[in-house]
């Protein structure tokens, strides 16, 4: 049984039963609580609270096989034996879950999600990079974790470029403060809040940044398996965008560009090893972003930015590329916010009208695709835009949709 609940990371930061999601992830939790259909097995149930989901569940059936079926939480306890599976687990869902009526021994307890928190800390990631830069030279980047504010200033103060300060446990993209030239005493204050409640402050300068993307893997029984590429974009702030839906081999293409394929492909049996020793007792996907910099040397890999131990944007690409495009076909994957009401109806309206869907056995070869519910209420709205060819992005972005 699926459930996605995109607000898992600040809940996991929050560490306590008792957090309340701000309410831009309420909304996109109730507009995007669908996605599930399109990365969950074949005859999987979702887990949801909305009810004007049929006329959208018959237009997608008009294309592809998809028979969810749907479980409010209410009915939770009736399915004894499914295992529950939400886009990440943290404390405030393992107690909503139990006052739904769920037993215990389905869920994992609290010593596992404080130990998923632990796994979650940025820690990881500025050693994971500083280990992986010891292996290659190509690999690139830096990133300290401090736990005495003083010791941040000053590192700050003797840094010539930019720099971001990141919470250890917060939201991929979010928890970061962009310092440029000098720290502002505003900034200061939020380095030692930071430091206080989560018990240190990771700093690392602002690199000159050309491709986002990542490996994505999947951890079982203390083992670590490949899972696929993600090609995505992000704003200038660091927030999500969307992702493009290629083929494994094309985004080989595009990363080739950029620097030999054997030192990706080097990186990515490296991280399937270290992964298992980091986190040995984590069962489920884990997602690596990385990025393409331009240096005074040419480009160089930053081979760890983040490390995501959830579900993400990533594999959801990846899996419904992989099940619901033709072959060849590519395009994008974006998630849009919209304030007003009604904003996203009509850019869905003008989106289907500019690009009808065109599917040949089940798989789509062009066209747009919504891919979640738009009302006139709707702020978020998941969809795909597919094209035949889309040669653009590789290995430029000159032609981007996004």
């Amino acid at each position: 049984m699926y459930l996605f609940n995109p607000d898992t990371d600040l809940a996991l930061a929050h560490s306590h039963p008792h957090y309340t999601p701000p309410a831009s992830a309420l909304d996109m939790a109730r507009d995007l609580a669908l996605l599930p259909i399109w990365y969950a097995p074949e005859g999987e149930s979702i887990i949801l609270e909305r009810t004007d989901i049929q006329s959208f569940i018959q237009k997608v059936q008009q294309y592809f096989t998809v028979e969810p079926a749907f479980v409010p939480f209410s009915e939770l306890p009736v399915y004894r034996e499914e295992q529950i599976i939400p886009w990440g687990w943290n404390l405030a869902l393992r107690k909503k879950l139990i006052e739904a009526g769920v037993a215990e021994p389905r869920l994992p307890s609290a010593a596992d999600i404080e130990r998923l928190k632990m796994y979650s800390d940025r820690q990881y990631a500025v050693k994971m990079l500083r280990e992986l830069k010891a292996v290659n030279p190509l690999f690139y980047g830096q990133s300290d974790y401090f736990t005495h504010p003083q010791e941040a200033f000053t590192y700050l103060s003797m840094q010539k470029s930019d720099s971001v300060l990141k919470k250890p446990n917060s939201g991929s993209g979010k928890g970061l403060v962009w310092i440029k030239g000098k720290i502002t005493d505003k900034q200061m204050d939020w380095c030692r809040r930071v430091i206080r409640q989560q018990g240190g402050v990771v700093v690392e300068p602002v690199l000159d940044k050309v491709l986002d993307f990542a490996f994505e893997y999947r951890m079982s029984g203390g083992d670590a398996s490949f899972a696929g590429y993600s090609l995505f974009r992000t704003t200038a702030s660091g927030a999500y965008e969307g992702n493009y839906l290629l083929a494994d081999e094309k985004i080989e293409t595009v990363l080739a560009a950029y620097a030999p394929l054997e030192d990706f492909l080097i990186l990515r049996a490296l991280l399937t090893r270290k992964l298992a020793e980091y986190f040995p007792r984590y069962n489920g996907y884990i997602g690596v972003d990385m990025m393409i910099c331009r240096t005074c040397h040419g480009f160089r890999i930053q081979p760890c930015v983040e490390i995501n131990m959830r579900m993400n944007m990533g594999v959801l690409a990846r899996g419904f590329y992989d099940r619901f495009l033709q072959k060849n076909a590519s395009g994008v994957f974006k998630i849009d916010y919209f304030k007003r009401p009604g904003d996203a109806l009509a850019h869905a309206g003008e989106l289907e009208r500019k690009y009808p869907l065109r599917v040949e056995r089940r798989k789509i070869v062009s066209g747009c695709l919504p891919m979640t519910p738009v009302t006139e209420e709707t702020k978020y709205m998941a969809y795909a835009l597919i094209f035949q060819e889309y040669e653009s992005l590789i290995p430029s972005h000159s032609m981007s949709p996004f």
